[in-house]
């Protein structure tokens, strides 16, 4: 299930809403449309079958008789992914490499294997000169590649996300158990030559509650563990399903909740702009007095500096700790030498099994796209043909923005379960390529509240792994075959909203945008029609229908200096109820927004970021 990525509520009329990551559509497009044949070999695969792909992708077919690739191993590697490697590829093992050496040597290489220590830049890709045909990352995180340099230069990014999960589940169970018994202070103690055994008294985990933050492969076998010592376990993610988390015996909660009750907190989440620091003076000022944390996720979830302060006064009582923001820490590290503090050094992923586990997945993957295949751990590369990725270009913007609009709706901790996507068109089903589209939307409401990289290679298998139903009809438009698509409708299915109007009279969150000039419009929200340009910021008001309304709620956003760019209102009935859509470029401050909800005329509102 997809990873945590949970951030500070943000406000609406009557619900709080959770503000996503920015998207970043240029990873797949490009105006200029020379970028397309750049990756005109890899968007053919989908055309091909597995048997003609071998003669018909000369660009990644680099295996001949003649002479194998070259592989680059800049980190080191377990012996068994080595050995796999060395079947099929010259390997050349160079490790420490510095920059320069690193864009000296690829250009003799077809692939490269790296860990979290060596940054793929894009003048790495520049450097390759057109022969780097995969980078494989020995792990799961892959801040330290240039997603969209690789994609540019037809180079295709894999990862190895799982066989290290067993790993950081065990090390986190055991820093929570040394974290509760004093283990290393007590060791630190003895080794000094003391005994102490007043100062060193634990707290018992039977029957304490575990809030695991992040319920994904990690945080659900966490989850497993502390069940079995004894503990009540209460998770927050709001894209996990509830009757998955029901078969562990783990119940779904808000984050607030999760937060303010549990007594032990262990972390689970990717590290995005809206998790960055989530964990800080606020958030520590909730908890309850006393609590216990665990993070073998990502440093930069925490505000060191607030963890600081927090155990100071006794509001956190002790804390385990295996990532860091800066890695390694400062030497003079004030949270690294607090006494209420276990660390270890990014020691999740370190044991023998995991490290051969992780060098076997990456070497196959690696190997498989030297044979001119594609694993579902590729995060990138667009698999339709170039002049189709062309075309649909503004109606992917558009598919990926209703997706994000979507999701960001949706109230509860059930999480998502079904989505259907209806495509109105003047074309034959059998003349509309939907599959970059369909990416798209599962891109836009899975992407921003996880750590993967969606896109068409691998959003089917990434929503199969979470247990989404897709389904995806088409309804005839009478119009131009020369126009691909009229409209794009997403219906989130057996969900709540945390704005009523926004569901549909068969029960479904439900919005349809279409492109205007180029550029996507949100059409309609639940019955609504509107008319609002899907740029910047939106805000969606539900209103009495009466004189002023604009005028009331624009003159709170200028007082701000809040810029509107866009603006629409749908009446149902006369005098009666509306909807007002209103574009912002920025972000409206809190006390903006609450404003806005202060309006009496007002029922409801949601502030979405798109």
């Amino acid at each position: 299930m997809a990873a945590l990525a949970p951030t500070k509520p943000a406000i609406s009329g009557h619900s709080q809403l959770l503000p996503l990551r920015t998207p970043s559509i240029s990873l797949f497009f490009s105006p200029v449309r020379s970028r397309f044949r750049s990756i005109a070999v890899s968007a053919r695969l989908a055309e091909i079958s597995p048997v003609e792909k071998r003669s018909s992708l000369p660009d990644l077919e680099i295996a001949s008789k003649k002479a194998k690739p070259t592989v680059l191993v800049s980190e080191k590697l377990g012996e068994a992914g080595l050995e796999l490697l060395r079947q099929f590829t010259n390997v050349d093992c160079a490790y420490n490499l510095s920059p320069e050496e690193l864009c000296a040597k690829i250009s003799l290489c077809d692939a490269l294997i790296v860990r979290s220590g060596t940054k793929v830049t894009r003048e790495v890709f520049e450097a390759a000169k057109g022969r780097l045909k995969v980078v494989g990352r020995a792990g799961v995180g892959i801040d330290n590649v240039d997603l969209q340099a690789a994609t540019e230069h037809g180079c295709l990014v894999v990862n190895a996300p799982t066989a290290n999960t067993i790993a950081a589940a065990e090390h986190g169970i055991a820093l929570l158990t040394a974290m509760a018994r004093n283990v290393a202070q007590a060791d630190a103690s003895m080794k000094s030559g003391k005994w102490q055994r007043n100062k060193y008294v634990g707290v018992s985990l039977v029957g304490k509650t575990l809030a695991v933050m992040g319920f994904g492969k990690v945080g659900s076998e966490v989850a497993r563990r502390a069940k079995g010592l004894g503990m009540h376990v209460i998770a927050h993610d709001p894209y996990a399903p509830a009757d998955r988390a029901r078969a562990i015996g783990v119940e779904l909660v808000s984050f607030e909740e999760a937060i303010s009750t549990s007594d032990f907190i262990s972390l689970h989440m990717p590290l995005t702009p809206t998790t960055s620091k989530i964990f800080n003076d606020e958030t520590f000022g909730k908890m309850k007095k006393g609590v216990r944390i665990v993070n073998v996720a990502r440093g930069g979830v925490i505000d060191e500096d607030a963890l600081v302060r927090a155990l100071d006064v006794g509001a956190v009582a002790q804390a385990a700790l295996d990532v860091f923001t800066v890695e390694p820490p400062p030497s003079d590290s004030r949270l690294v030498q607090h006494e209420n503090v276990i660390v270890t050094p990014h020691l999740g992923a370190s044991t023998i099994e995991a490290q051969e586990g992780v060098a076997i997945e990456i070497a196959e993957a690696v190997v498989g796209a030297l044979k001119g295949e594609l694993a579902a751990t590729a995060v990138n590369a667009p698999m339709v043909p170039a002049e189709v990725l062309f075309e649909l270009s503004p109606y992917v913007v558009l598919a990926e923005k209703l997706g994000r609009l979507a999701v960001q709706l949706v109230a509860g901790v059930s999480g998502i379960k079904g989505i259907k996507i209806v495509y109105a068109s003047a074309r034959d089903p059998d003349d509309l390529d939907t599959r970059i589209l369909r990416a798209m939307i599962i891109k836009g409401i899975v992407e921003p509240i996880s750590s993967l990289f969606v896109n068409i290679v691998n959003a089917d298998y990434t929503a199969k792994q979470r247990g989404l139903r897709i389904s995806e009809e088409r309804v005839f438009h009478d119009g131009s075959p020369e126009v691909p698509i009229d409209s794009i409708q997403v219906h989130l299915t057996n969900v709540e909203s945390k704005f009523a109007s926004a569901i549909s009279d068969s029960g479904d969150i439900r919005v349809e945008g279409k492109v205007k000039d180029g550029v996507p419009h949100l059409t309609l929200v639940g019955g609504f029609s509107v008319n609002v340009s899907l740029e910047g910021n939106l805000i969606l008001c539900r209103q009495v229908d009466q004189p002023g309304m604009i005028g009331k709620v624009g003159n709170i956003l200028a007082e701000q200096n809040v810029n509107i760019n866009f603006m629409s209102v749908c009446r149902t009935v006369v005098r009666q109820q509306a909807i007002m859509a209103i574009g912002v470029d920025e972000e409206p401050e809190k006390e903006t927004l609450k404003k806005i909800g202060e309006v009496p005329a007002i029922d409801e509102f949601v502030f979405l970021t798109l």
